[in-house]
C-alpha cells in the first residue's frame, strides 16, 4: 500500500514509500555534473530533506545514464497556507568552494492543474540568502538551473559575479548560454553567497491561491558551458523590442506598427459599458445615498465605493498610464545635459545592447533624456532614451501623446475598467468619462528618521514641522489637479514607505531602534519618544527596571543610548511608539487633505506587504477613508487579512502583476506565469480573490506598458508585466481576460 504522507509542520522524511508509475520523460540534454545532492534513488529519504505544508511521495520516471529512475512528487497545500517548501538542510554545511564556474540543476515536471511559481532560496552560515524563481508550466520534465558562481564577470579574486543584474543594469538579464533549459529569474538577496558553507536549499511555494504540485529529481551541481560573449549585445532593436528573439505581437517595420493601430481603432467603440452609471458603478445594484462624491459604505454586507449617484462602485484599472517611466539607460553620459555637449560612453556594456539609437539630427531624438540620479542600477547618472514615447510618434505623428491619450481612455470603456490608476497622467483628469485615482509625494527639507532598511529612501521625521508644511504643500499641488472634480475616486500620498519589515523584531522596530540612538536635539521624532517614556515611568530608574538597562540619566537618554531589544516591557514600548510615529503620520497627511479636498477620499500610502507591521496599520486605520497595500502575490489568501474584519476598514489593493517570459522580456516580473495565456488566468484568479473578500473595494493591476527591455532609467526594472508592449501593442490574452473579469465584477461582487 503507497504511502503518502502529509507534512504540516517542519518534518523529516525518512521512510519508505512504493513506488507508483508514472509518466514522466527525463530530459535529454545533459550538462556534466560535478555534484549530486538529492537523486531520490534511495527508498528512504536522506535525513536533510524536510518539507512545509506538502504531501510527498517516490514515483517512476523513466531510465536514464546515471540517472536513476526514481523522483519525488510533492504536493504544496494552499489551504491557509502562506509558505509551503521542500529544503535541503545538510547536517554539515555544503561547502563548494573550490568550484568556481557552476550551476545547480532541478529536473522538474508539472502534473498538476496549475503552473507552479517556484522560489528558490539558497542560504549561507551568514544567514544571507538569494531568491530566484521560475514557473513550471503544466507538462513533462525540463531542466532548471541558477547559477551559483561564473567567469561573466571575475572578481580579482578570481571568482565570477553570479549574475551581471547591478553591473549591466538589468533586474534579469538575457541567458548566457543557449540551451532548451530554463533558468531561474533573479529576484532579490545577496547576489554571491558564501559557496563554501551552504546551509539551506529551499524550493517553496508562496501565497498560493490553489493547491500546486511538481516532480523533482536529480538536484545536483554542474559546470557552466561556455558562455555567448555576445549575450548583452545588439539585443534591442530600432522600437526597443527584443532583437534575437521572434514571437506573437512583434512589430517588424513602421508598416506593420501602423496597420495593427488601424486595426486596433477600427474596432475601439469607447462605450460604456451598459451594466455601469455614468461613474462606472453598477446601474443594477442597489443603490445608496448619493452626495456628489466618491464616499465608502457597505452593500450587502461588503464594503463598497459608493459612487456620486449612489451606485455601489469597485475599483479595476491600470496603473501607471503615462509615459515618463518607459526611458532606460543609454549607456552614454553627457558633460553638458542641457545641450547635449560631450556625449561619450559611461558604460560600454549598455551602449552595445543597442542595434539603434537616433542620431542627434533625427526627429525622434527628442525622445532622449537626461536622469541626474538613479536609485539603482548600472550608473547613477546618464543619457535615456524612450522607446515608448518614440514608437508612439512613428504611430500617432507629432501630436502623438494626446491621441495615446485619447486612444487609452477609449481602451478602458472597451475593456471594461471602473477606473485610471495610480500615477495615472493628470491630463487624464478632466476625461469625464472614467474615474480616476490621483496621487502626491511629499518633498522637502525636513528631517529624516532610519527604519534600517530604507527600501525607496529615508523616512521622514514627522514631528518636524517642516514635514506638516510639506504635506501642506503637496495637498495643495493635488487638490489644484483634481480641481473637486467628482471623477477623482480618492488621493493615494506617498507610495510603500519603509514602517518596518517583518523579517524579525529588530526590522519591524528599527524606525524606533535606530532613532532611539539619535540626539532628540537634533531628531524632533527622538524627543517625541523621550517625552513618551518619561511619562509612563517618570523616573529613568523605574525605565532601567523596565528595560533591564543602565541609563544614567534622562540626559543620556534624550542623548542617545544602546536600543537593543532585551525584553517584553522594552518591545511593548516600542510598539507604542512605532504607532505613536505612524499616527502623526497619518494624521499629518490627512489633515492637509481633508484642508484643501474635503469632498474626497484620503487612501494612504499603499503598505507593501514587506513593510506593514500592525502599528502603522492601526495608526492609518485611524486617519484614511481607505486602507492601501502594494500585494504582489497569486492572490488575497484570506488569512493574512485577517486583521481587515477585526478593523473594520475598506482596504484597495494599489499593485499587483503577473508577467511571463514567452514575449521577447529578459524578466517577468515578480509573479510569475508559464505564458501569455496563464498570465490571463492569474490575472482574473487574483482579482475573483479581491472580489469575494468582503472589506477590499478595489485592485489596480501594475502597470499598464511593459517596462523597457534593457530596464527603466531609475532603477532597472525590465518586467513583462503590460497590458500593451513597447509598440503600443495591446496582449490580446491579458485584455480579454479583463472584458470577462470586468463583464462578471458587480453581479459577482454585489449579487445574492
Amino acid at each position: 500500500m503507497k504511502l503518502l504522507l502529509l507534512i504540516t509542520l517542519l518534518l523529516t522524511l525518512s521512510c519508505s514509500h512504493k513506488k507508483e508509475q508514472s509518466l514522466l520523460t527525463s530530459p535529454t540534454s545533459i550538462q556534466e555534473s560535478i555534484l549530486v545532492l538529492q537523486d531520490f534513488e534511495s527508498e528512504e529519504l536522506q535525513a536533510d530533506v524536510s518539507f512545509t505544508a506538502a504531501q510527498a511521495e517516490f514515483v517512476q520516471t523513466s531510465k536514464i545514464v546515471n540517472r536513476g529512475n526514481q523522483a519525488l512528487k510533492v504536493k504544496f497545500l494552499s489551504k491557509d497556507n502562506l509558505h509551503s517548501s521542500l529544503a535541503l538542510k545538510p547536517q554539515t554545511p555544503y561547502d563548494w568552494n573550490r568550484y568556481t564556474d557552476f550551476n545547480i540543476a532541478f529536473d522538474i515536471s508539472n502534473q498538476g492543474q496549475h503552473s507552479v511559481q517556484l522560489f528558490l532560496d539558497i542560504t549561507d552560515k551568514t544567514g544571507a540568502n538569494y531568491t530566484r524563481s521560475v514557473s513550471i508550466p503544466i507538462g513533462p520534465t525540463k531542466t532548471y538551473y541558477a547559477k551559483l558562481a561564473g567567469h561573466d564577470l571575475a572578481t580579482p579574486e578570481g571568482r565570477g559575479d553570479i549574475e551581471l543584474n547591478f553591473l549591466s543594469g538589468l533586474r534579469n538579464n538575457p541567458v548566457t548560454w543557449e540551451s532548451d533549459e530554463v533558468q531561474f529569474i533573479s529576484l532579490w538577496g545577496k547576489k554571491n553567497l558564501d559557496v563554501s558553507a551552504i546551509t539551506k536549499i529551499e524550493l517553496s511555494v508562496q501565497y498560493a491561491l490553489f493547491d500546486k504540485e511538481i516532480t523533482i529529481d536529480n538536484i545536483r551541481l554542474r559546470h557552466n558551458p561556455k558562455q555567448n560573449e555576445a549575450f548583452l549585445k545588439d539585443i534591442v532593436d530600432q522600437f526597443g523590442q527584443n532583437a534575437k528573439q521572434d514571437y506573437p505581437g512583434k512589430v517588424h517595420s513602421l508598416e506593420e506598427l501602423n496597420k495593427n493601430k488601424q486595426q486596433e481603432l477600427n474596432a475601439l467603440t469607447g462605450e460604456l459599458s451598459s451594466q455601469f452609471s455614468l461613474f462606472s458603478g453598477w446601474a443594477k445594484g442597489p443603490k445608496q445615498k448619493g452626495t456628489g462624491f466618491f464616499t465608502t459604505g457597505k452593500v450587502n454586507g461588503k464594503w463598497s465605493f459608493i459612487d456620486p449617484q449612489g451606485y455601489p462602485y469597485f475599483a479595476t484599472g491600470l496603473d501607471i498610464i503615462r509615459l515618463g517611466d518607459a526611458a532606460t539607460m543609454t549607456g552614454f553620459d553627457l558633460s553638458d545635459p542641457q545641450t547635449r555637449k560631450g556625449r561619450h560612453v559611461a558604460l560600454d556594456s549598455r551602449a552595445n545592447m543597442f542595434e539603434w539609437l537616433p542620431e542627434e539630427n533625427d526627429p525622434l531624438a527628442k525622445h532622449f533624456g537626461y536622469i541626474g540620479n538613479n536609485h539603482s542600477g548600472a550608473l547613477r547618472k546618464g543619457e535615456t532614451f524612450n522607446f515608448q514615447r518614440a514608437n508612439l510618434e512613428r504611430k500617432y505623428g507629432q501630436n502623438y501623446e494626446q491621441e495615446w491619450l485619447d486612444v487609452t481612455v477609449d481602451r478602458m470603456l472597451d475593456w471594461g475598467f471602473t477606473s485610471l490608476g495610480n500615477w495615472t497622467s493628470p491630463k487624464l483628469y478632466s476625461n469625464n468619462k472614467i474615474p480616476y485615482f490621483a496621487n502626491g509625494w511629499i518633498r522637502g527639507n525636513y528631517k529624516t528618521v532610519s527604519s534600517g532598511q530604507d527600501f525607496w529612501g529615508a523616512m521622514p521625521d514627522v514631528f518636524d514641522p517642516i514635514f506638516a508644511q510639506s504635506a501642506d504643500k503637496t495637498a495643495r499641488r493635488v487638490a489644484t489637479e483634481v480641481n473637486n472634480s467628482p471623477w477623482c475616486v480618492g488621493i493615494f500620498i506617498d507610495n510603500e514607505k519603509s514602517f518596518g519589515r517583518s523579517e524579525s523584531k529588530n526590522s519591524i522596530y528599527g524606525i524606533v531602534i535606530n532613532t532611539l540612538t539619535r540626539d532628540g536635539k537634533e531628531v524632533p521624532t527622538k524627543a517625541h519618544f523621550t517625552q513618551m517614556m518619561k511619562t509612563k515611568y517618570l523616573t529613568i530608574e523605574n525605565l532601567n527596571l523596565a528595560w533591564d538597562k543602565s541609563i544614567t540619566s534622562w540626559q543620556a537618554f534624550e542623548k542617545g543610548i544602546d536600543s537593543s531589544l532585551v525584553n517584553d516591557a522594552q518591545e511593548a514600548d516600542y510598539s507604542a511608539m512605532l504607532f505613536a510615529y505612524s499616527e502623526k503620520y497619518f494624521s499629518t497627511i490627512n489633515q492637509a487633505v481633508k484642508k484643501y479636498m474635503p469632498n474626497h477620499l484620503y487612501l494612504g500610502a499603499r503598505f507593501p506587504v514587506w513593510g506593514m507591521p500592525m502599528e502603522a496599520v492601526k495608526a492609518s486605520a485611524k486617519h484614511v477613508d481607505v486602507i492601501s497595500f502594494n500585494a504582489y502575490k497569486e492572490g488575497l489568501i484570506p488569512k493574512q487579512w485577517e486583521f481587515l474584519i477585526d478593523l473594520d476598514m475598506p482596504a484597495i489593493i494599489g499593485e499587483f502583476h503577473m508577467g511571463a517570459m514567452d514575449r521577447g522580456m529578459f524578466h517577468s516580473g515578480i509573479v510569475i506565469a508559464s505564458d501569455q495565456n496563464d498570465r490571463a488566468k492569474m490575472f482574473k484568479d487574483y482579482l475573483y480573490s479581491a472580489i469575494d473578500h468582503p472589506n477590499f473595494i478595489g485592485a489596480h493591476y501594475f502597470q499598464y506598458a511593459d517596462g523597457p527591455l534593457t530596464g527603466r532609467a531609475y532603477d532597472g526594472e525590465n518586467y513583462n508585466i503590460g497590458f500593451i508592449s513597447v509598440t503600443d501593442t495591446p496582449y490580446t490574452e491579458m485584455v480579454e481576460a479583463a472584458k470577462s473579469l470586468n463583464k462578471e465584477l458587480y453581479p459577482r461582487r454585489f449579487g445574492n
